[in-house]
């Protein structure tokens, strides 16, 4: 049995994992996620990787295993590239996934894998691009409703407002233009997920998806969101007959943190490591961390 903990380090929030990965399977201990906002990143990462520990309530990690931006967390005994962590995460949470589609804050990628979460394909969206979880929340504040708001407003739309798709300054300015002329939240909402949803759809065509495509990130609970990409994908279907089932998950943001965890255990397992990275302290989980 390997006990193992997942950091994913993202633009907008920190995700940290405790898992346990035994002969039976992998199992899901703890989950802790945090927005960084202005709080220094280190201190964000402490916070969740000790509360993460706490709530699995174990006296020892065996591998703590970092992704994102992680890479320079002094106390990390591996690091991992995103695209095979969000695969095998994908994989935990929805084990017929052939595809994950990403949403981070501030880019979109999309991942083909096999049945054992090994990377076959990938395509991802450019930083400047109107597609990402960074740019939503900023025409969220504009348009004065929270994230939370966004996906219920979206499905209310019934005339929905085109926006620029090239870019994040266009689609900002077509939705200041919008405003002006008194089109209703929803329907520039509904606008904003229409467009996102074309790029997506587009990343999807281009790695050849097809089965079931898993939805990670931040904006996998973006229920307008998800809406807009299934009837984009819907088109694509009766265009090309090819079936795409979208799916998504209540974890979906803990993907890369999960994958991550999955990986360091099974690379703890094959180097066969003796000491565990990480006891329990007399007080404070991220205290005692080595390099802290």
């Amino acid at each position: 049995m390997t006990i193992a903990a997942g950091i994913d380090v993202g633009s907008g929030a920190v995700k940290a994992v405790v898992v346990r990965v035994s002969e039976e399977g992998e199992e899901l201990l703890a989950h802790v996620v945090a927005r960084i906002r202005r709080r220094d990143i280190a201190s964000v990462v402490d916070d969740v990787f000790d509360k993460a520990v706490k709530a699995a309530g174990v006296d020892a990690i065996d591998y703590v295993a970092t992704t994102g931006e992680g890479e320079d967390i002094p106390f990390a005994t591996g690091h991992f590239y995103g695209m095979t962590t969000h695969a095998r995460g994908a994989l935990f949470l929805e084990p017929r996934a052939r595809t994950v589609l990403d949403v981070g804050a501030l880019h979109a990628r999309v991942v083909a894998m096999d049945e054992r979460g090994k990377v076959l394909n990938y395509r991802m969206t450019s930083r400047c691009a109107s597609g990402s979880g960074q740019f939503l929340e900023n025409i969220a504040r504009y348009l004065g409703v929270s994230l939370s708001e966004v996906g219920e407003l979206s499905m209310s739309a019934r005339n929905p407002e085109g926006v620029s798709s090239i870019c994040a300054v266009l689609a900002e300015t077509d939705v200041i233009n919008m405003v002006s002329r008194g089109i209703a939240t929803e329907d520039i909402l509904r606008g904003i997920h229409d467009s996102m949803a074309g790029r997506y759809a587009r990343l999807l065509r281009y790695v050849k998806a097809e089965g079931t495509a898993f939805v990670s990130g931040g904006l996998a609970n973006d229920i307008g969101l998800v809406a807009a990409l299934a009837d984009a994908l819907d088109a694509d279907k009766r265009r090309a007959g090819r079936p795409l089932e979208l799916v998504t998950h209540p974890l979906s943001i803990h993907a890369g943190a999960i994958g991550a965890a999955i990986w360091g255990a099974f690379r703890h397992q094959v180097l066969g490591l003796e000491e565990a990275a990480w006891h329990a302290p007399k007080t404070g989980a991220a205290s005692a961390i080595p390099g802290s």
